[in-house]
């Protein structure tokens, strides 16, 4: 079945499962969904969770975004993962189990240099700014 948006003006359209699989709990599977693509140059596809499946199951996409690079031309699949620690997911064909979401993307140039030019945040990563402003 191919992607499909579910409402008008929907970002992601939604990729479906090609194949049965059971998740344990804290189990990944690379699920099937029968669907090829061939963007164009300057385009890349990007699998993404679904809210619902995240929020009501615990059930997420490991690699998450997911990219699909225009040269590609094989089926896409998504790996999936449970993170209910109790509970097993039946994932059945057909379901809605991720979305993709095309985009044009750049391509960069890279240049070696040997010092960077300073700015506000500086070298400040992961939690620099806290939790509350």
């Amino acid at each position: 079945m191919p992607p499909s948006y579910a409402h008008e003006g929907d970002a992601g359209a939604d990729l479906r499962a090609s194949e049965a699989v059971q998740l344990q709990p804290g189990q990944r599977a690379l699920v099937g969904t029968g669907v090829s693509i061939a963007l164009p140059d300057g385009y890349a596809a990007f699998v993404v969770p679904r809210s619902g499946l995240a929020a009501k199951h615990g059930i997420t996409v490991v690699n998450s975004p997911g990219t699909v690079d225009a040269g590609y031309r094989g089926e896409i699949k998504v790996t999936l993962l449970n993170t209910d620690t109790e509970h097993t997911f039946a994932v059945e064909i057909g379901d809605r189990i991720a979305q993709m979401i095309v985009m044009p993307v750049s391509r960069a140039v890279f240049i070696p240099v040997d010092e960077l030019s300073e700015s506000v945040r500086g070298a400040n990563g992961f939690g620099s700014t806290g939790i509350s402003s």
